[in-house]
């Protein structure tokens, strides 16, 4: 693997946080970043790549369903099975539970109503390719913005990401107690994230690119973003032991 690692932004007809995303890896990590465009066949010459957020192909029929049939997902699946980093953000994650990379679906807030604002994660895993060096139990400071936010999978999925370990953080309050007062959109569990077995692949609801500059309101999705750099540089093959 080259030692000068490549982070891949794909854009799909309606992200909206695709600019956020390259320039946070560009600017605020500090990688070479590359837009890739939903139609591209390869992903040859990249280390890493970030499915942003926004409103892919407008959410018709539901959120990330049609995104996932574009031309650049099936490479994105060798991508993912060859071990390299993975990075699903709100339609992101959307995208991958639709593309069977991840478990589960996002569901209509319970509120039913849009949610932005900025919140608090904890951190639940450092066994992921985008987590690893971060303590669990660390507390990190993002912003949401989604109106289908509410994580969902059946008892016997959330039993074996629990045994797994494959809960990547969950909201909570800025000390880091978990209660149904802090998930504002009924997600089970509280799960805010969560990752594939492996651990390469994860998919997170909060915008750690809209929070990797305190001059953006707050730098806690610096410690996101910029933990993927060792893994960037080799498959991972994290340990789930």
């Amino acid at each position: 693997m080259s030692t000068s690692p490549t982070v891949g932004v794909i854009t799909f007809p309606g992200s909206n946080g695709d600019h956020d995303a390259l320039h946070a890896m560009r600017h605020d990590v500090g990688v070479d970043a590359r837009f890739v465009d939903y139609r591209e066949t390869s992903l040859d010459g990249l280390s890493a790549v970030i499915l942003p957020g926004g409103f892919s192909y407008g959410d018709h029929l539901r959120c990330g369903a049609i995104a996932r049939f574009a031309p650049v997902m099936g490479p994105l699946v060798a991508f993912a099975e060859a071990g390299h980093p993975v990075l699903g953000i709100c339609n992101g994650f959307q995208i991958l539970t639709e593309a069977h990379l991840l478990p589960g679906a996002l569901l209509r807030n319970r509120s039913l109503r849009f949610h932005c604002f900025w919140t608090h994660v904890r951190i639940e895993s450092d066994r992921t390719a985008w987590t690893a060096g971060i303590a669990e139990g660390t507390v990190l400071r993002l912003p949401v913005a989604h109106g289908e936010g509410a994580y969902f999978a059946d008892p016997l999925t959330i039993t074996r990401l629990e045994g797994n370990g494959q809960i990547v953080a969950r909201y909570s309050t800025p000390e880091g107690t978990i209660s149904e007062g802090t998930n504002a959109n009924g997600s089970v569990g509280s799960i805010a994230a969560i990752s594939n077995e492996r651990g390469n692949v994860v998919g997170l609801m909060p915008h750690p690119e809209r929070a990797a500059n305190p001059l953006v309101g707050g730098g806690d999705g610096l410690r996101l973003l910029g933990t993927v750099l060792g893994p960037m540089l080799s498959p991972t093959t994290l340990s789930r032991t």
